[in-house]
């Protein structure tokens, strides 16, 4: 996927979720992000939305300081759609209006920050709208299989290929994962000391088929493997959703 088709999701994907976040209301939990209410994911998606803003349209190589985030997370006395709504317009326009060149800090690898920035946004986006569909009570909408496909390579190749973390096991485990609806499959491999991913399904302790979107999701501890086709030790997924965690630092 390309920069337009990452902002052209980003676009779908927030509109949805403001949607699904006025379906719930405010005060409704949030069952797939324990703890918190409509309200606190929209504080966070946008919070997020403003500082991914921030960095592409300052074009500068650094992250922003400690200061500087918390002021772009700073809540006022009453979190609205209409402040979410607005922050992701915000981002919107900046990764629209952004020159292909433009030098920013990234964390991932990607061709461009640009292109990072777009690629982030557009997923972050697309797992929160499923975490506000899932307050809303409503069916969660599914992906177009690139993106999908496209998710599942930036979390396991991006996310998950950096160094340290939880995500290890001891001793080895493995798992194989088959998107029937793409052609495309990922092995991952658990070590004591790290992980490493490759393309292809290879012989693993546990393998899981079903469509890529559904398998973006259960990477994402979004969904379970309810409907799936799971084949071998069920014990290595449970060891992925405890470890496989991405938090906000």
């Amino acid at each position: 996927m390309d920069i337009a088709e990452h902002v052209t999701a980003l676009r779908t994907e927030g509109a949805r979720l403001a949607e699904a976040a006025g379906w719930a209301g405010l005060d409704e939990p949030v069952p797939t992000c324990p703890g918190w209410q409509v309200r606190d994911l929209l504080a966070h998606a946008g919070g997020v939305h403003r500082w991914a803003a921030a960095h592409v349209r300052g074009g500068r190589p650094e992250p922003l300081t400690a200061e500087e985030t918390a002021a772009l997370f700073a809540a006022p006395e009453e979190q609205t759609l209409d402040r979410y709504r607005e922050s992701h317009r915000e981002l919107v326009a900046a990764l629209s209006e952004a020159k292909p060149d433009t030098v920013c800090w990234a964390f991932l690898p990607a061709p461009s920050p640009v292109a990072f920035w777009a690629r982030r946004q557009a997923h972050e986006t697309a797992i929160h709208r499923v975490d506000a569909e899932s307050a809303s009570g409503n069916v969660v909408t599914g992906f177009p299989v690139p993106f999908a496909v496209d998710g599942i390579d930036e979390l396991l190749f991006g996310f998950f290929s950096r160094p340290g973390g939880r995500l290890v096991a001891d001793p080895p485990r493995s798992m194989a994962l088959q998107a029937t609806d793409a052609g495309t499959a990922w092995t991952v491999y658990l070590d004591p000391d790290g992980r490493r991913f490759v393309r292809g399904a290879e012989p693993a302790d546990l393998t899981i088929a079903g469509p890529a979107g559904d398998l973006y999701l259960l990477l994402w501890n979004r969904r379970g493997p309810a409907g799936l086709a799971v084949d071998g030790d069920p014990g290595v997924l449970d060891l992925w959703r405890s470890r496989a965690t991405v938090r906000w630092r």
